[in-house]
């Protein structure tokens, strides 16, 4: 047995038995969805819900099949099924892959080289095992795959920053098992350009869910297959800035967001792999901390089969922020972490300017709108920390026109930019502010909106849902909403429970015209009218 062979079974040897019972449910899934039909196009992979098919889940096939037909301890292991169910997902990618090299994401993308490359990522995977393992027929069947593939990606172009790194880090992964000086030559190419990450530690899509993960892998990939480890500089940065960007639960932030999982919910979770390998590369407490905690129902068996050193123990655990405030300029917002209570404000011109919550409860966004003229949603102007709260401020006017002077016959083409030739009578005016106040416990939340009189505003604080709300009163023929009409609402979910007012109910008109729609899930409404003045607090019970 080879050094390398000796390490690689060390590394199968450490998996822990719940990460091992993860992979072989995930296996005994995949072989109950995997279209096995001969006369099907898709046999060799699986339908998704709407029934239609990619080749992704067959690359996934190919990689989950492997580890666990060479892990001594999974209860699939040297299943021959396994054997027939790879050959029927690697006939599939064959069969998918076009003259180019690539494959389709049959819901967006065509002839696409990088869905090529995210199907690299597993196969890639897979082709690894089997070559150190000695699956030689079985690489023998990926192989013309890898060759087209390689071929397509040393080609092809890219839509969106990431995928230059995941189009870098697939031919890493081919040139590992088939080496190539093209590939190599085109890594280069896509690395010339600099790595996209910004002072506050993000990649410039800011995807704390998605892209984060996809780029701190593929970078740390073509780091270990090609021996440059300064490509590892770009992750540090990354995970440093996510240890402020964690609630509570390690819940992550996700409202810098710019791509599809902006406002949406996930764990730190996702990022193992890069935690695990930082900490034992920089015997970084911190993120060993948060890898061990997540480690048994995010740590990947092939990963570790693959990779071996991932299976070391690691430095101990080092603390991780949890009393801070922090500005993050790049990113256009604050971080306040006290504990269980977490706070984000943004700062970048956003209506859902303040989010916080206790623990377990959540108050996804506070937002607020004024019927003035149909445009009078409160999305901040202006944003800045002053005498030690953050102070948000938009000014509106909006009036009447006047007939043109001298007069002139207008076209209907013409009638959109004539506005500006006209002089404006009976201008109204609206200057709106929040200001944002930590207290001892919790926090202030100034709102006012003053200038025109008697304009109808409506205050919207949106909970996440599956918890129960006390205090308030239900709008007639709405649902998920709540009136606070006075003193103080109670929101409990799971462990803990948050509790702000005082309550204010002028009037029931909550659907403002201009408005942004409600916001998903139960929504608790203040109301007022113009000059509003309301301080609402804000603090875990």
């Amino acid at each position: 047995m080879t050094r390398r062979e000796a390490v690689a079974a060390l590394g199968a040897a450490a998996a822990g038995p719940a990460i091992l019972q993860r992979h072989d449910q995930n296996v005994a899934r995949l072989l109950e969805r995997q279209v096995t039909d001969p006369r099907s196009r898709w046999c060799g992979s699986a339908l998704d819900d709407t029934g239609l098919c990619n080749p992704h889940p067959a690359g996934g096939i190919l990689e989950s099949f492997t580890a666990a037909f060479l892990h001594p301890d999974s209860k699939f292991h040297q299943n021959p099924l396994l054997i027939e169910r790879m050959r029927l997902a690697a006939r599939h990618l064959l069969a998918r892959q076009n003259r180019e090299g690539n494959i389709d994401l049959v819901t967006t993308n065509f002839n696409s080289p990088p869905d090529t490359g995210f199907v690299v990522h597993n196969t890639g995977t897979a082709a690894c095992l089997m070559k150190r393992h000695g699956l030689t027929e079985m690489f023998a069947l990926l192989e013309p795959f890898l060759r087209q593939a390689g071929a397509g990606l040393v080609r092809g172009g890219v839509h969106t920053p990431n995928h230059r790194w995941v189009v870098c880090s697939a031919l890493a992964q081919i040139n590992d098992v088939l080496p190539h000086p093209d590939y190599v030559r085109r890594i280069d190419q896509w690395l010339a350009e600099g790595i996209d990450i910004d002072a506050d530690g993000q990649y410039s899509e800011r995807s704390t869910l998605v892209y984060n993960i996809v780029c701190n892998r593929a970078l740390i990939v073509t780091a270990a297959k090609l021996k440059r480890l300064e490509l590892v500089e770009p992750v540090r940065r990354n995970l440093n800035a996510m240890l402020y960007l964690l609630h509570p639960d390690d819940e992550v932030v996700t409202e810098i967001s710019r791509r599809q999982d902006l406002n949406t919910r996930g764990s730190v979770a996702s990022y193992w792999f890069a935690l695990q390998y930082m900490a034992l590369h920089d015997n970084d407490g911190r993120f060993a901390a948060l890898a061990r905690r997540h480690e048994a129902r995010a740590a990947s068996l092939s990963a570790l089969m693959e990779y071996p050193e991932l299976a070391q123990p690691g430095p101990p655990d080092a603390a991780i922020p949890e009393d801070y405030e922090r500005a993050l300029p790049a990113l256009g917002i604050a971080r306040i972490r006290r504990g269980l209570k977490s706070a984000t404000l943004m700062l970048g011109g956003s209506s859902r300017f303040f989010v916080c919550r206790h623990g377990d409860a959540v108050v996804n966004a506070v937002r607020f709108a004024s019927a003035f003229f149909g445009k009078g949603q409160f999305v901040p102007q202006k944003a800045e920390k002053r005498g030690g709260a953050y102070h948000f401020e938009q000014k509106l006017e909006a009036g009447y026109y006047q007939p043109l002077d001298p007069p002139r016959r207008l076209s209907n083409d013409e009638l959109g930019a004539a506005r500006a030739q006209r002089k404006v009578t009976e201008l109204c005016r609206l200057e709106q502010s929040a200001v944002v106040s930590e207290t001892a416990r919790g926090f202030d939340l100034r709102l006012r909106s003053q200038g025109t009189s008697d304009v109808p505003l409506a205050v919207e604080i949106n909970l996440r849902e599956g918890g129960r709300i006390e205090g308030c009163e239900p709008v007639a023929k709405k649902s998920d909403a709540w009136v606070l009409e006075s003193g103080h609402a109670t929101y409990r979910l799971g462990r803990h429970a948050i509790r702000f007012g005082p309550g204010a109910a002028a009037h029931r008109y909550i659907d403002v015209r201009g408005a942004e729609p409600k916001l998903p899930g139960p929504s608790v409404y203040l109301t007022g009218l113009t000059p509003f003045d309301r301080t609402i607090r804000f603090e875990p019970v």
